[in-house]
């Protein structure tokens, strides 16, 4: 009986989801547990992507939970480009409707919670568009796809990319992402610990807000 309940919430309503990769990183790190708010923009069947109602939808810069459209396994991933954008990428610097991002320093207190291999061998950055700023970083010994597009997003199409920009698998790869698979939004960090170290907990992380 209880199942019958909480099954149907945590499909429609909220959830907590655990993030075993550090796609998102330097924002969320392996071991975080995220609170992902699927009421956020809509309301949907449970256990489908079927709208009941709709009242709102991702923006440019929301962490989201969504359904890969290559093999549906569940991804939580930045929007950067929404329906109708023109999104270009050179050498990773982000390109949205012809206007470049800004980049500047990260913050050293962003980082305290980064391992120490990451810090030393990874570069970091604070990436603004519009209004909405937040932390990025990349190797740059890794092969990746730091150039991509122009692409120009349909009337239900969303370009979504990892913080992480040299380990990620997003729109670069899978391509865009249409409105109906994304499931919603993460917006906290409930609880973390230290993976793939001793499985200590962050206290410090704890029902922290992502940005």
């Amino acid at each position: 009986m209880m199942a019958a309940i909480v099954y149907p919430l945590k499909s429609s309503v909220a959830d907590i989801n655990f993030v075993p990769t550090g796609s998102m990183k330097p924002t969320i790190l392996e071991g975080d547990l995220i609170l992902v708010n699927k009421l956020a923009y809509d309301l949907k069947f449970p256990f489908t992507t079927s709208h009941l109602a709709q009242w709102g939808d991702p923006s440019r810069g929301d962490v989201v939970v969504l359904f890969s459209p290559e093999d549906s396994m569940r991804l939580v991933k930045r929007v950067v480009a929404l329906p109708h954008d023109t999104l270009e990428l050179r050498k990773n610097v982000l390109f949205i409707n012809g206007e470049r991002a800004a980049y500047q320093p990260l913050a050293g207190e962003a980082l305290a919670d980064v391992a120490d291999s990451d810090r030393k061998y990874a570069r970091f950055a604070t990436e603004t568009i519009g209004h909405r700023s937040h932390a990025v970083m990349a190797y740059p010994f890794l092969e990746a796809r730091r150039s991509f597009g122009p692409v120009t997003l349909g009337s239900d199409e969303y370009f979504v990319m990892g913080d992480n920009r040299d380990n990620s698998k997003d729109s670069r790869y899978f391509g865009v992402v249409q409105r109906r698979l994304i499931v919603g939004k993460a917006t906290d960090v409930v609880a973390s610990v230290d993976k793939p170290g001793r499985w200590l907990p962050r206290f410090d992380r704890f029902f922290s807000v992502l940005r």
